[in-house]
């Protein structure tokens, strides 16, 4: 190898390094979630504190798919048997079906474990932090 060639995957090297770590790109894999992403009740619109509160005395809610098992297909909130998460329309204003916001809870229906919001349809979730 001549020592131009040496030269260039060293530099090569370098800058994937620093590309990779310094936060610009992560590795997201099956399994990873940004679950240190947080919401406080206060950073909630409305009308996700509203359906918060129903959650937490067992509705009534709006939709007829409010409740239903959440499948975590996409693996972004951390992996658990199915069953554990269940979803919650959150109602967006102006729209004539149930919108992209979405409260996903896991655990026992009345009292969840954890709950998170995603304001796009599942591309990304905060937990939120009473």
């Amino acid at each position: 190898m001549s020592r131009f060639a040496s030269l260039k995957l060293a530099v090569t090297g370098l800058v994937l390094t620093a590309f990779f770590t310094s936060g610009l790109v992560q590795a997201k894999g099956p399994g990873f979630a940004d679950t240190q992403a947080t919401l406080s009740m206060v950073e909630l619109p409305r009308q996700g504190v509203q359906v918060y509160g129903l959650i937490r005395q067992g509705g009534p809610f709006a939709y007829e798919k409010d409740g239903v098992v959440f499948g975590n297909r996409e693996r972004l909130l951390p992996i658990q048997k199915r069953g554990y998460y269940r979803e919650y329309t959150v109602p967006t204003p102006n729209s004539r079906d149930r919108g992209v916001r979405r409260i996903v809870c896991g655990g026992q229906a009345m009292a969840p474990d954890t709950c998170y919001y995603t304001a796009d349809h599942y591309a990304s979730f905060r937990k939120i932090v009473p």
